[in-house]
């Protein structure tokens, strides 16, 4: 697999975007304050991190020197790739450090391994989505150095039970990483984190694109022990942070109401998809995240083009193993929900 094999969605920002899982609402108004106030010198200066750095780590529940800050949680993840994945300079072995992938996944995963030098081992997914626990363990060798996981999985909206993970981690060769993508942890409500303690060769990233509205802007973490973060650290900008995004976050991390809303928002748009689909008799799957997987079989092309030609974006999923015929609408704000539902329903009532 190489970069080629992933391209990004097209720009399109001239409609409702309902295809990338973003927060359509917008951040909260005391980020934009918290924007609006940077000084001059602010901007001039490099930026600090220790406050930034102490609001995260106190709001995850951890210790500050068991967090990284990253431009996103897409630096994160390469930076996870580079630090337990290139090849090392004394190792004799033919055979590359394998990184292994259950589908389906967030494409980078695979990507990354590819371009810092490693092996992407795909394991297929199962008819449900349920993780495949057996499978994963048996693709393990001595030559993994990380198992990328997903929790809640992206784009099924399925989670996977908390034991799995401690037992994928206890099979871990010596010196290799088990990396637990929670971009969606927040509407989940449930974390791994707490876990971490007892389980040092486990890395959690998270995001705040999601549940706090800051994609644009950029900002991630990695937590873990120390010990297993310090080559990540060194694989991380020194100043690849930006110090909007740095404000930023912790005007994001102060407003707990404005995200407490949103995941109402977001539990009350779930159960209107699940309740379209049942009347339409389509296929879905029940979300831990803000977004669901729905079935539409031959028509999901079709469906995703009429309706980003009535300015709502769908993403279509049928490249990804298992979901074949499946497209994932964002279910976020309850008003923009209604709106990509009645258009999904319009153009399916038209096709028949």
């Amino acid at each position: 697999m190489s970069i080629d094999d992933y391209d990004k969605p097209p720009e399109l920002y001239d409609g409702l975007r309902l295809h990338q899982n973003e927060n359509t609402g917008g951040c909260s108004p005391r980020v934009l304050e918290a924007l609006a106030a940077l000084r001059a010198d602010q901007i001039a200066f490099y930026p600090p991190y220790k406050t930034a750095v102490d609001a995260c780590a106190r709001h995850l529940g951890v210790a500050p020197d068991r967090l990284a800050l990253t431009n996103g949680l897409d630096e994160g993840i390469m930076a996870v790739a580079i630090a337990y994945l290139r090849p090392s300079r004394d190792n004799t072995s033919p055979e590359a450090p394998e990184a292994i992938v259950p589908q389906p996944a967030f494409e980078i995963f695979a990507i990354d391994a590819s371009v810092v030098g490693g092996r992407a081992v795909l394991v297929m997914p199962r008819p449900d989505f349920a993780f495949a626990l057996d499978e994963v363990l048996a693709a393990i060798t001595p030559n993994t150095r990380v198992v990328f996981l997903t929790n809640p999985n992206n784009p099924t909206g399925v989670s996977m039970p908390m034991d799995a993970i401690k037992t994928v981690a206890a099979r871990m060769p010596r010196g290799g990483v088990v990396f637990v993508d929670e971009a969606y942890a927040d509407f989940a409500g449930t974390t791994f984190v707490p876990e971490l303690p007892a389980h040092p060769n486990v890395v959690v990233g998270r995001t705040f694109a999601k549940a706090y509205g800051l994609a644009g802007l950029r900002i991630g973490a990695l937590v873990g022990a120390p010990a297993t973060l310090a080559p990540v650290r060194q694989a991380i900008g020194v100043y690849s942070v930006n110090v909007a995004a740095t404000i930023a976050l912790e005007a994001a991390l102060q407003d707990t109401a404005y995200v407490e809303h949103y995941l109402r928002q977001v539990r009350e748009s779930k159960a209107l998809v699940y309740a379209t689909c049942d009347r339409l008799g389509l296929k879905y799957w029940k979300s831990d995240a803000n977004f669901v997987l729905i079935r539409t079989g031959e028509r999901t092309g079709a469906l995703v083009d009429a309706a980003s030609a009535r300015g709502i974006y769908l993403r279509d999923r049928s490249s990804d193993p298992g979901c074949e015929g499946c497209l994932r609408l964002t279910a976020g704000i309850v008003e923009h929900t209604r709106r990509g539902l009645a258009v999904l329903e319009e153009v399916l009532c038209a096709a028949l």
